[in-house]
C-alpha cells in the first residue's frame, strides 16, 4: 500500500469526468488499498478517484459506521430529504462552507469483486456519497456552498 499525493484545487483533473470501470484487476485492487490508505492518512471520510489523479468511477467512503465502502461506477438511484451542513474536503485543505444535501441517498454499485449491489444511507453517509459521487463528474463542494467558504481553525474536515 502508499500514500498517494492528494490533487488540490486548481488541478484540471478535478473538473474532468470519469470514465467507468470495467474490470477490477491487480491494479485496481491497488488503488483502493491506496486510497483507504491516503484517506485515513488525511483524516477524510471518502475520497474519489480522481483526488488521486486517476480518472476512474470509483470512491472509497468511512464514516466511521463499522463499514468501509467501495463504490466502483457509482448511480445514485434514489435521494430523499435534505440536510444542511458543513462540508469540507480533502483537495481543498483548510477550507470548509455550509452545503444542502440530500438527507437519504441510495446507491447502486459495484464492489471490489464487481458484484453489484445497493448502499442505502442518511446523514453523514447520505453526504458523504454525494459529496464523492460529484467528484466522478468533475464537481466540487465548492459548487454548492452557501455563503462562501470559511477557512478551518485548526483541524481539517
Amino acid at each position: 500500500m502508499a500514500i498517494r499525493q492528494i490533487r488540490t484545487i486548481g488541478d484540471d483533473i478535478l473538473r474532468k469526468e470519469c470514465k467507468p470501470v470495467k474490470a477490477v484487476d491487480q491494479r485496481t485492487k491497488q488503488l483502493i488499498e491506496d486510497m483507504l490508505e491516503t484517506m485515513y492518512e488525511a483524516n477524510g471520510v471518502g475520497l474519489a478517484a480522481p483526488q488521486v489523479g486517476v480518472l476512474k468511477q470509483l470512491v472509497v467512503i468511512d464514516v466511521e459506521d463499522g463499514n468501509q465502502y467501495v463504490l466502483i461506477n457509482p448511480e445514485i438511484i434514489e435521494e430523499k430529504g435534505s440536510q444542511t451542513g458543513e462540508e469540507g474536503c480533502l483537495s481543498l485543505p483548510g477550507k470548509h462552507g455550509t452545503v444542502t444535501r440530500p438527507n437519504y441517498v441510495k446507491v447502486r454499485a459495484f464492489d471490489e469483486n464487481m458484484q453489484q449491489y445497493e448502499l442505502e444511507g442518511e446523514e453523514l453517509l447520505a453526504r458523504a456519497i454525494c459529496h464523492e459521487c460529484a467528484h466522478l463528474k468533475g464537481g466540487l463542494f465548492v459548487d454548492l456552498v452557501e455563503g462562501g467558504l470559511k477557512d478551518n481553525d485548526k483541524e481539517e474536515e
